[in-house]
């Protein structure tokens, strides 16, 4: 009887012990992962909470505020160093018109590289070369009298002054807007499947006459569908021969999230919480450099519209760091739109336009997956006031009641959890003391009342659903006095 070797059974054991071992380690690692996505995932709903709770209060002396320093008034900001030389010149169209499919990313065998179908229905735009014409060789100066020299000279002047009032054109990702004219352009990240990308629209309106730069973005978040069609409506109805400046619009930034439903990109992560961006860092850092870059940084002023996050509805509202005075200049602009002093937190594309010298707010309109027409019309006519406050539009336009400006609001948070049951709507004012809402536990029929805190106005709020205990339930803007501004 043969004996087998001794390490012929021995290998088996300890791989199989090692086997066991590990498994309640990967395991482990497993639940970590996923409680660490469930947190972030949970953080980044409670978006609209952490703008106000994490909010620094308004200074006593708003007078001495910080003041940001914002790129020329007169037109566009620089371009970025990385923008092409070589542009192309873009087709005047009709935005109103119906917009052919955007261009398909295909692959050529031929050269190895990915090639883009252009749709024939818009014309080609030309190449827009600089050439600089040979003087020539034997220029002959003209002898002038004195007095036509005079009148030569008064002539030149005219000239000049009327030229002064004349808009230039714009670069915008590598295309050449001449002024009077509006276009449509595409702006892709660039960070997906060459064969599967998909561009996202860019609605430019270059005037024919000089002004600032306004940027309307909408769908930072995927699931907010308001700021889709007040950017939409708001470009649409612009006349580029009596525009003053450029409104540069892009409806969906967030293309990814506008696909699945979802507010977040595909990794999961919240955009709205990466900029200005990372050429090198994860996904939505990517992602947020390259719209940063080549869109945001050529405005001068940014109003990037939201709505309430899952399940939330918010009043039509600016959040506006109140602390700076270019700010509180450009909220005035905006018409029956309340105001919320909020400063924001790293990582918002408001936050980071501010810091690159854009004056920038942010628009809180209705509830996400929804498409609300009161709360799109409120919007619109919103951003139309501030252009003509901007003198950017001259309009026949009736200002309604100013809304008020709240420099001091809360959420009150759910204290037992079960299903919500609101008695006040969004847009009330409410007492100290008055019950907001009722919370009923549906096993033991038990209900316990959410009541106001101070005097203020419900500004947001959630719809009736099942809450936990500590869940942002009421926003309240608080009635507080207004500081004395000279």
């Amino acid at each position: 009887m043969s004996m087998s070797h001794p390490l012929s059974t021995l290998v088996p054991r300890i791989l199989l012990a090692s086997l066991l071992y590990c498994l309640p380690c990967t395991s482990a690692l497993a639940e970590s992962q996923l409680e660490f996505e469930e947190a972030e995932t949970e953080a980044a709903d409670d978006e609209n909470v952490e703008d106000i709770e994490s909010s620094k209060p308004l200074r006593k002396n708003i007078d001495k505020a910080r003041k940001i320093s914002h790129p020329d008034q007169t037109g566009a900001a620089e371009a970025p160093k990385s923008s092409p030389k070589t542009t192309k010149i873009a087709p005047h169209i009709n935005l109103k018109e119906l917009a052919p499919p955007p261009g398909v990313q295909s692959f050529s065998p031929e050269t190895g590289a990915s090639e883009t179908t252009e749709p024939k229905p818009e014309p080609e735009p030309q190449t827009a070369t600089e050439t600089t014409p040979e003087a020539p060789h034997d220029e002959v100066t003209p002898t002038v009298p004195n007095d036509q020299a005079s009148n030569t000279d008064s002539t030149n002047t005219s000239a000049i002054d009327s030229t002064e009032e004349v808009a230039g054109a714009i670069t915008l990702l590598g295309t050449e807007i001449m002024p009077g004219t509006s276009t449509r352009l595409s702006w892709s990240s660039g960070m997906q499947i060459a064969g599967l990308s998909q561009s996202t629209p860019v609605l430019v309106v270059n005037g024919s006459k000089p002004g600032p730069s306004l940027c309307l973005t909408g769908a930072v978040h995927g699931d907010e569908l308001n700021g889709i069609e007040i950017v939409r409506r708001t470009l649409y109805d612009l006349d580029p021969e009596m525009l003053a400046g450029q409104v540069i619009g892009v409806p969906i930034v967030n293309l990814q999230g506008f696909q699945q439903g979802s507010r977040y990109l595909s990794d999961r992560r919240d955009l709205n919480r990466h900029f200005p961006g990372n050429p090198t860092g994860n996904l939505a850092d990517r992602i947020a450099y390259s719209l940063f870059n080549e869109i945001i940084s050529h405005c001068t002023m940014l109003v990037d519209i939201h709505t309430g996050s899952l399940k939330r509805t918010n009043l039509p509202q600016l959040r506006a760091d109140m602390n700076i005075a270019e700010v509180r200049t450009l909220v005035k602009g905006f018409d029956r739109m309340a105001v919320v002093h909020s400063s924001g937190t790293t990582g918002m594309l408001r936050t980071a336009a501010l810091d690159a010298g854009i004056v920038a707010v942010s628009m809180e309109s209705g509830e996400s997956l929804r498409i609300q027409e009161k709360q799109i019309k409120a919007g619109v006519n919103s951003l139309n006031s501030l252009m003509e406050k901007q003198n950017m539009i001259s309009r026949l336009f009736v200002w309604g009641k100013p809304e008020p400006v709240y420099y001091d609001s809360y959420w009150i948070r759910a204290e037992h959890a079960g299903i919500l049951f609101s008695k006040k709507k969004l847009g009330d004012r409410v007492i100290k003391g008055q019950v907001l809402g009722v919370v009923t536990d549906p096993i033991t029929n038990a209900s316990h009342a959410i009541h106001a805190r101070d005097t203020g106005r419900i500004i947001g709020m959630a719809v009736d659903q099942v809450v936990m205990a500590g869940f942002a339930a009421y926003h309240i803007g608080a009635e507080t006095e207004i500081p004395d501004e000279e």
